[in-house]
C-alpha cells in the first residue's frame, strides 16, 4: 500500500471517523481506524461494534493495500502537519512509514484482516430524505432522550414511518418531544425502529443542510448514506453509517399527549426562553422551578431561591382564558425553545396539575412537559 494525500483532506475525512472509536482494552483493533486503498482514492472505517462509519476521500494511490492504525492518535499527528501532501506506504505486513515534508513517522499498526467485517443489511426498507429536514427533525426531539440506563428503550429516539409521514419521538418519561414530516413517497408498510443516542448524536455531526441522506434496514441494522456536498473538503461518495438498533418496544406515546388542553396561547418564542433563562438564574438543585403565572394577556415568569432571592419577568400574550400557575423545571422549556427557529410557539395547558404543550402553529412538532409542584 502506498498513497499521496493531501494534508486538509486527510484531516477532514479522519475528523468524520474518529467519534465512534471505542477504548476497550480487551479489543484494541476497535481503536484503529481501517485505511484501505481504492481506485481513485482511499476509504476510511472506524467502529466499536454498535456504529460502523466510513467516508472515501480522493487520493493518488500508487499501491493498493490496507492497514489499521491508531485512530485518534493518526488524527493528531495529521493535524500537526503543515499544509501540503502527506505520504503513506505500508512496509512488511505493519508497520507504516508517514511523511509530510521534513517529519516522519514509522507506526506499527494492525493488520486489516483482523478489523470487524461490516454487517449485512438487506434493504428491505429504503427512503431518501433531504439531510436539513432530517437534521432539524432530530434537533426537534433528541435532548429529550432518557439517559436512565435502566430504561434502554427511552436511550433514544423513535423512527416512524407511516403511509407520507416520518415522525421522530424521544421521551425520558417526564417530558416527551414529538416532530413529524410528510414524505416525497409513502411508505406502503408501516415500520418503526429506535436508533441509539450515539447513533443520533453522529448523525447530527454528520448531516449537512443540503443534499440527500438514503435509509436501508434490515431487522437489527440500519443503513445511512449520506451524499457529500463539500466539494473543498476532498471527501467523495457518500459517508456510510450502519447502527444497530435499540431491541424492545418504544412505549405507546400518543396516549400521553392530551387531546383537549382547553387553553391555549401563542407567544413569542425568543422571549419567552429569555425570560426562562433569566428567571432560572436563581434556581437552585432544592428550588428548582419556574413558575408561570398566567393572566388575562399576559404571562408573568418568576422563581426564587433562599440564596438567589427572586426574579420575574412579564410578557405580553393574546389570552382570555381562565387564571393559571404552573410550576416547570426551566430546562424542559428551554430545551424546545432552543431547538425551535420558528418566531411563535404555542402553549396550551388545562391545570396546574396536567401535562403543557409546546407546539409549532401547523401542528408538526409538540413537547408534551409535566409540572412540577409548588
Amino acid at each position: 500500500m502506498k498513497f499521496k494525500i493531501n494534508r486538509d483532506h486527510f484531516a477532514a475525512g479522519l475528523g468524520q471517523v474518529t467519534n465512534v472509536v471505542s477504548n476497550r482494552l480487551s479489543l484494541p483493533i476497535l481503536s484503529n481506524v481501517l485505511i484501505e486503498t481504492e481506485n481513485d482514492g482511499i476509504r476510511l472505517t472506524t467502529t466499536n461494534l454498535d456504529i460502523r462509519i466510513s467516508c472515501k476521500i480522493k487520493a493518488e494511490i500508487f499501491d493498493m493495500g490496507s492497514i489499521t492504525l491508531p485512530a485518534k492518535w493518526l488524527k493528531d499527528i495529521v493535524g500537526g502537519f503543515k499544509s501540503g501532501d502527506v505520504l503513506v506506504e505500508l512496509q512488511g505486513e505493519n508497520r507504516v512509514k508517514i511523511t509530510a515534508g521534513s517529519s516522519k513517522f514509522n507506526p506499527i499498526g494492525i493488520p486489516a484482516n483482523d478489523f470487524p467485517n461490516e454487517p449485512k443489511v438487506g434493504g428491505e426498507f429504503a427512503f431518501e430524505i433531504e439531510q436539513g429536514d432530517l437534521a432539524t427533525m432530530i434537533k426537534s426531539v433528541s435532548y429529550a432522550q432518557s439517559t436512565d440506563e435502566n430504561r434502554y428503550v427511552l436511550n433514544g429516539v423513535l423512527f416512524s414511518f407511516n403511509e407520507d409521514k416520518i415522525a421522530l419521538v424521544a421521551t425520558d418519561g417526564r417530558r416527551l418531544a414529538t416532530c413529524e414530516k410528510k414524505m416525497p413517497v409513502s411508505v406502503e408498510n408501516p415500520t418503526q425502529f429506535i436508533l441509539p443516542a450515539k447513533t443520533i448524536s453522529e448523525l447530527q455531526k454528520q448531516l449537512g443542510s443540503s443534499g440527500k441522506i438514503r435509509f436501508a434496514l434490515s431487522e437489527r441494522q440500519v443503513v445511512f448514506e449520506i451524499g457529500v456536498t463539500d466539494e473543498n473538503s476532498g471527501l467523495v461518495g457518500d459517508i456510510r453509517i450502519v447502527s444497530k438498533i435499540v431491541e424492545g418496544n418504544y412505549p405507546q406515546y400518543k396516549g400521553v399527549i392530551p387531546k383537549d388542553s382547553g387553553n391555549r396561547i401563542e407567544i413569542e418564542r425568543e422571549d419567552l426562553l429569555g425570560a426562562v433563562l433569566q428567571a432560572a438564574k436563581v434556581t437552585t438543585d432544592k428550588n428548582s422551578s419556574v413558575v408561570l403565572n398566567i393572566s388575562a394577556n399576559t404571562i408573568e415568569i418568576t422563581a426564587s431561591s433562599a440564596e438567589y432571592g427572586e426574579a420575574s419577568d412579564k410578557l405580553a400574550v393574546r389570552y382570555e382564558g381562565p387564571e393559571a400557575r404552573i410550576a416547570f423545571n426551566p430546562q424542559f422549556i428551554t430545551d424546545p425553545l432552543k431547538a425551535l427557529a420558528q418566531d411563535s410557539v404555542v402553549f396550551e395547558f388545562k391545570d396546574d396539575l396536567s401535562p403543557g404543550v409546546f407546539k409549532t402553529k401547523d401542528e408538526s412538532f409538540l413537547c408534551v412537559v409535566m409540572p412540577q409542584r409548588k
